[in-house]
């Protein structure tokens, strides 16, 4: 059976909260460190359909699967919201930053983030050989193959399983 896809999340409700995966390697931004600053601003993506997401469809209150990929294992750490929605990211107008991109212009920025908040580790992290193994997960965009987008929609019925799955209640 086939993903569903980008295109099966374009229609959003007025108030209806949407789900995302949201890629980072533990040794560059880990859950910890996230739960040490309290807030990020998920800056540094440079793939067009990851920054469309970013920019036009992530909003406040959106939940997020937090996930430590290039690792061993590759888990699902913790849960984040979205408490920022989708603005420039300044990364791309700093020479000093390796996410600095000379083409993107402050008066018409070309690369856009979201800031985000924890709301809890899952102990122990979900694995994703485990994600695997579960039937409700089997058309996840993450578990693919070729998936490798650093923003990836989750449905609202991936959520619900990845969550019973952790024994994690969503509470905000």
């Amino acid at each position: 059976m086939r993903s569903p896809g980008y295109g099966a999340f374009m229609a959003r409700k007025a108030a209806a909260r949407r789900y995302w995966l949201f890629k980072s390697e533990p040794d560059v931004y880990s859950f910890q460190d996230l739960l040490r600053d309290r807030k990020t601003f998920w800056d540094g993506v440079r793939n067009y359909q990851a920054r469309n997401m970013l920019r036009d469809d992530v909003a406040v209150g959106d939940g997020v699967l937090f996930y430590h990929s290039n690792a061993e294992p590759m888990v699902v750490a913790g849960l984040c919201k979205v408490t920022k929605a989708g603005s420039p990211d300044p990364t791309a107008f700093d020479p000093r930053s390796k996410y600095h991109d000379p083409d993107s212009d402050p008066s018409d920025p070309t690369w856009f983030g979201v800031e985000v908040a924890p709301v809890c580790a899952l102990e122990p992290p979900l694995e994703r050989d485990r994600l695997k193994s579960v039937p409700a997960l089997a058309d996840m965009v993450l578990l693919q193959r070729g998936s490798r987008l650093s923003v990836q929609p989750v449905t609202a019925a991936e959520w619900r399983a990845v969550l019973a799955l952790a024994g994690a209640k969503e509470s905000w």
